[in-house]
Parts: C-alpha cells; structure tokens; sequence
C-alpha cells in the first residue's frame, strides 16, 4: 500500500498516474444509464488502488490539505450525521454538479439511495415509525450503533459502517451506492479509518471523498469523548483507502 505524507501529495500523484498510465474503458452505462453513443463517457481508468495517509487532528487542517468542495462539503457532512435517514436533503442541489444529479430522482423527488438513508437505515423508507428496518434475522443498525460498540469495546474489529446494502447486490435498481463502507479500528490510541470504494472519480469527487470520511472519523471520535473522557487520550490514525476503480471521464481529462 502506498504511503503518502499528505491528501495533497496523495491527489497530486493520482492525476498524473491518471494522465500518463489510465487506461481507456468504455462502459455501455453509467448510473444506469445508457451511454454507448456519447464518446465523452469514456473513462480512463486506474484500476485497484489502495493508498494511506496520516489524518489532519482539526476539521480546519483536513480541508487546507484536502482541499474538498467548500462550503458544500461542510454542509453535506452535517445533513450526513443528522441523524435522520432524509431523502433527497438539501444539499445535493448545491453540489457543483446539482443538475447531473438531479436526473436520477424519481417522481417523488427521491433517489433510489442516498447517503443519509444509508447512515441511518433503521427508519429509511418507513411511513410511521416506531417500524424499524430488519435483516434476516436482526434489527438494522446505524451510525450511532457505531459509536455504542466502540464505546463498550474500544479494540472491537467489529466497528462497520456498510453503506453498499443486499438490496444493491446485482444492480436491479441501475443506481447503486460508490461507497461499500468504512471500517473504524482503535490500534496503539489512533482511531484508524479503512474506506472502501468500489468507484471514485478523480476531478469530481476524490477529494470531496476523502474529506467528508476523514470528517466522520473526526465525528466519531468527538462522539466517543462525549460520552467518555477516556477518548481524549485517543487521536486520529490513519485513513486508508481501497480503491476499485479510479477513473475521470474523457472531457475532464484536460484537467488532471
């Protein structure tokens, strides 16, 4: 896995390993989407990247060096944590890319998924609670259920946050989640974060990414502390991420 001192240096060598070693992919679709006759769908692609750095301590260093879409990031992450499973939310029309988005959503104004139904699934998709989301056998968990493990088993190899659900298995629905999930591991008083993605684009969103995941270690962490003093003796580790296809389309190529 490579190692890198910083976000900054970490982008900088994926968009010139990008522009000088992708390959070209043609895909049939995107998002479910049929783009067989639009050349400027073409992907150029590195494939399998997994990569690390050292987390910034304070929200204000991670965006210096990450250098995500602000102020939307900052007010996505916060629609994220809410704690409420909404569905569209407010922020995706303020993305830079708003209106791509707003294609994908339904004739209720909804999108088949999103991160705040993924967060927090237990009441995602319920008319009246108290109907809680069960699997076969268990009840949903959440974010908070998260922070609860960690909280009772601070060395736990448990603590998932899985963002990619069954119900994408097979792509029925055409748009499915990028993200798979995060893992969240104490080791040596460092709260480490694994992120596995499964696709990411460079120019759109690599950085946005992997600002908004750094933020929620940085939120979870901050939770822990809430509930017990004992985490102020811990701080952030490592982000590590696992990429399985990292790619731009053929008219943002010019910008790498």
């Amino acid at each position: 896995m490579m190692f890198f001192p910083t976000f900054t240096a970490a982008t900088e060598h994926f968009r010139r390993q990008l522009k000088a070693h992708g390959k070209w992919v043609e895909n049939a679709t995107w998002q479910g989407m049929d783009v067989s006759a639009k050349p400027e769908m073409r992907m150029r692609e590195l494939s399998f990247q997994s990569f690390q750095v050292p987390m910034p301590y304070f929200g204000f260093m991670m965006a210096e060096d990450i250098k995500p879409n602000l102020p939307w990031a900052d007010n996505h992450f916060e629609e994220r944590v809410g704690g409420e499973p909404i569905n569209p939310g407010v922020e995706w029309a303020n993305w830079p890319w708003g209106n791509s988005a707003d294609k994908f959503r339904d004739e209720n104004g909804q999108f088949n998924h999103n991160y705040m139904e993924r967060y927090w699934p237990k009441y995602a998709g319920a008319d009246t609670p108290p109907f809680i989301n069960h699997g076969i056998r268990f009840q949903y968990g959440d974010l908070n259920d998260v922070v609860s493990l960690l909280e009772r088993e601070p060395l736990t190899r448990q603590a998932f946050l899985p963002v990619w659900f069954p119900e994408d298995t097979g792509a029925k629905n055409g748009r499915v989640p990028c993200t798979l999930g995060y893992h969240f591991m104490v080791r040596n008083d460092h709260l480490h974060v694994v992120y596995y993605i499964r696709s990411c684009d460079l120019v759109r969103h690599f950085q946005d990414d992997c600002y908004l995941t750094t933020r929620l270690a940085l939120w979870l962490l901050d939770e822990l502390r809430k509930r017990d003093n004992g985490w102020h003796n811990v701080s952030l580790g490592l982000y590590m991420m696992h990429i399985s296809s990292l790619h731009c389309f053929a008219n943002d190529v010019p910008q790498l």
